[in-house]
């Protein structure tokens, strides 16, 4: 079992910057690989980022790629997603999830169904 807490979100102006921060509780964080999802009111969840156990490999959506970094801590349980050059359209709940412990150090899944834990949120919301 893992349990997953977000926190960094907030309210930015467009072209501000935001750290947001996913810490993980057991002993096994540094074999899942991680994954940033978000949801805006009306839609559905969307892949965001997300990075391997070993934290070599990573993959981003085009609409984030250039702005948004996807980084882990093993040591202190934790994935980071920096996201600058926000826009309006990045308004969103923005949620951490954790895919299956042992894959491939080179697995990057972007379909949320891979993922098997998720933390509660965190809301990110940019003004214009």
């Amino acid at each position: 079992q893992v349990q997953l807490v977000e926190s960094g979100g907030g309210l930015v102006q467009a072209g501000g910057s935001l750290r947001l921060s996913c810490v993980a509780s057991g002993r096994t964080f540094s074999s899942y690989p991680m994954g940033w999802f978000r949801q805006a009111p009306g839609k559905e969840r969307e892949f965001v980022a997300t990075i391997s156990w070993t934290g070599s490999t990573t993959r981003y959506a085009d609409s984030v790629k250039g702005r948004f970094t996807i980084s882990r801590d093993n040591a202190k349980n934790t994935v980071y997603l920096q996201v600058d050059s926000l826009k309006p359209e990045d308004t969103a709940v923005y949620y951490c999830a954790a895919g299956s412990p042992g894959a491939n150090r080179y697995y990057v899944p972007s379909d949320r169904r891979d993922y098997n834990y998720w933390g509660q949120g965190t809301q990110v919301t940019v003004s214009s």
